[in-house]
């Protein structure tokens, strides 16, 4: 987001549906986070330390690969995104029964099931808004959840490699409309934006 919002500044880029997809996705990837947290995931000093510091790793990895090929980012997160799955599935098949007869965290609880759901159903580019909604009766749910939310972030990282092709779930047809009189300025990566600024 923060590559975008460069974009934006310099008038290289002009693309509300992926600010608000990508923020949808961090509010999504944060409730995860508060989840394992409220597992007791955070427990160990150096736990936190060692996700703290692949953190800071990884943020600065994908924004210096994003100011340079936003294709190329958005391949290297769906590669992440796609182990996550394969990580939560495996996870989900082999400790099924055990995570049946546990309690859902009330973190989980709420965010899949409670309030405004706008945020939910954001990320989830590949669907309508409002055709998925989560039942969450144990620890089990919650991780089968996680797993489905990985999927979608897949789907839509792979949507993101395709330049301007992603829309918001609750995109207008007039913001459209607007949007795609900027299309002409977008540009990928930082090359291709200064490369578009000198020419125009």
């Amino acid at each position: 987001m923060s590559v975008l919002h460069m974009y934006e500044s310099f008038g290289w880029w002009r693309r509300a549906d992926y600010l608000k997809v990508h923020f949808a996705e961090s509010w999504n990837e944060m409730h995860h986070l508060l989840i394992m947290e409220e597992l007791g995931g955070n427990a160990w000093w150096f736990d936190r330390f060692l996700a703290q510091h692949i953190a800071i790793f990884y943020y600065l990895m994908t924004v210096f690969m994003y100011a340079l090929s936003p294709r190329m980012a958005y391949h290297f997160s769906e590669c992440v995104e796609s182990h996550a799955f394969e990580t939560y599935d495996k996870f989900v098949k082999s400790h099924g029964d055990e995570l049946r007869k546990l309690p859902a965290p009330e973190v989980a609880v709420r965010y899949y099931t409670e309030g405004d759901l706008y945020l939910f159903d954001e990320f989830q580019t590949s669907r309508v808004p409002n055709t998925r909604r989560p039942k969450i009766e144990n620890l089990y749910d919650v991780f089968v959840n996680v797993r489905d939310d990985e999927a979608e972030h897949c789907k839509t990282m792979k949507a993101c490699q395709r330049h301007g092709s992603i829309r918001s779930p609750h995109s207008f047809s007039e913001e459209c409309d607007v949007v795609s009189s900027h299309h002409r300025r977008d540009c990928e990566g930082i090359l291709d934006c200064i490369q578009k600024s000198v020419a125009d």
